[in-house]
């Protein structure tokens, strides 16, 4: 409740605390308490009655209020700077990010350093929302992070709007599951191995090789025959073959491991609810609108992202490994097939006809070896056979035996064979 109090010098307000303490101070000047139960009942010390007592003599009801009232403190922010974080937040590269982020981006664009609960408090005085919504809190058994950083590696994918252009592409990622740092990110059209492959590329370039990988039971990691073979039951005749990412994952010597929920892999999955409110809006400001210098600016983005998310593992000694140095890793993350060479060292590939280069110990290769194709945006097409690598090119060409009989026939009646007598002879109707 307030009391309102008419002054010679106009009204003043009080509240509660500030009513009650006036009474008691002017039952002390008139002698009905001592000062030492007024101090007792306010709380205060005696001297500091005396205090009050001498204000209300010289100043009347209006000592009771703070001298500090209604003044800005020094510390306040500026109401310059007040209206300079609303124009900021009114633009459309950051109308869309939640709080936290957007706080991060006043520091890191123009350099304006404020601390969250003052930019949580400006904002909501001014009717500004957080895009990012709470949905209803589901009780669910969290599973405790692996002690170790490279113990294992949460690997899956996003489709989302990331470029701002209305189309959706598929954003692949991995993040460790002891530190929360994410170790790769890479944008592709649609979900596919050839983004895997560039996530563990970037991945073992800089960190390393993990110790297992963690994804669903998409069939780009495990066959979709996997659980009918390991079946009792299992009919006979039905194989699991290896895919080509789990083939290279066991050449690489990494575990994998199928979740069966998305809970399970609960890690990576709330690491997209983060994404997808900050990469957006940092695209926009950045004004990246094509896939190549997405992927280009995401070698360095997860850096930024780690330094603000990432947590110290239990253990310090890391898990990851590095390359083996004779091993070569465009060799490894491809696709690869086997055939078999003719007697000039040709084979068929994808509807076409390609004939190894010659190179050293290639004219070792005897007819009808069985090599093994390897194929990457990186190697195009190259050959393997005995731990050497060759190179290919277009093998010549080959004449079909309708096209070889026409060119002798051609050849025939150019060097003067006569004509049959199903030709038309010279001179005749």
């Amino acid at each position: 409740m307030v009391y309102t109090i008419t002054m010679k010098t106009g009204v003043i307000a009080l509240n509660d605390e500030q009513f009650r303490r006036l009474d008691l101070v002017k039952k002390s000047i008139a002698g009905f308490i001592t000062e030492a139960e007024a101090a007792e009942k306010l709380g205060i010390s005696k001297r500091q009655v005396q205090r009050l007592k001498k204000g209300v003599r010289e100043n009347g009801e209006a000592a009771m209020i703070h001298k500090n009232t209604h003044r800005k403190p020094s510390h306040a922010i500026p109401d310059e700077l007040k209206g300079k974080i609303l124009v900021i937040r009114s633009k459309a590269g950051f109308k869309d990010a939640n709080f936290k982020h957007f706080q991060e981006l006043l520091e890191t664009e123009y350099g304006i350093t404020i601390s969250y609960s003052s930019l949580y408090r400006l904002l909501k005085e001014n009717n500004v929302a957080s895009p990012k919504k709470r949905r209803r809190f589901k009780p669910h058994r969290r599973r405790k992070r692996r002690p170790q950083a490279g113990s294992m590696v949460q690997m899956d994918a996003s489709p989302y709007d990331w470029l701002n252009t209305g189309k959706r592409y598929t954003l692949h990622g991995a993040i460790d599951d002891a530190t929360g740092q994410v170790v790769g990110l890479f944008l592709c059209q649609n979900e596919c191995m050839q983004g895997y492959h560039e996530v563990m590329r970037r991945m073992i370039t800089v960190f390393g090789i993990p110790e297992a990988i963690y994804a669903d039971r998409h069939t780009i990691f495990r066959s979709p025959n996997a659980d009918k073979a390991k079946a009792e039951d299992a009919p006979p005749g039905i194989k699991a073959h290896e895919t080509q990412f789990g083939r290279a994952l066991n050449e690489l010597g990494i575990q994998i491991i199928a979740a069966r929920s998305p809970q399970a892999k609960g890690r990576i999955e709330r690491l997209w609810e983060t994404l997808q409110s900050r990469l957006p809006i940092v695209f926009r400001i950045q004004d990246i609108t094509t896939l190549e210098s997405a992927n280009e600016y995401l070698r360095n983005y997860i850096f930024d992202f780690n330094s603000n998310f990432a947590v110290e593992p239990s253990d310090v000694d890391s898990a990851f490994l590095p390359l083996d140095a004779g091993s070569n890793l465009d060799y490894i993350l491809c696709v690869k097939e086997i055939r078999t060479l003719d007697h000039g060292q040709v084979f068929s590939f994808q509807g076409k006809r390609l004939q190894i280069e010659k190179a050293p110990y290639s004219n070792y290769i005897p007819p009808k070896a069985k090599v093994t194709v390897m194929v990457s945006p990186y190697i195009g097409v190259m050959v393997s056979y005995l731990s050497y690598v060759f190179s290919t090119k277009p093998a010549p060409h080959r004449p079909r035996y309708q096209e070889k009989t026409k060119q002798s026939h051609i050849k025939t009646t150019e060097q003067g064979h006569s004509p049959s007598r199903w030709e038309p002879q010279s001179g005749l109707p």
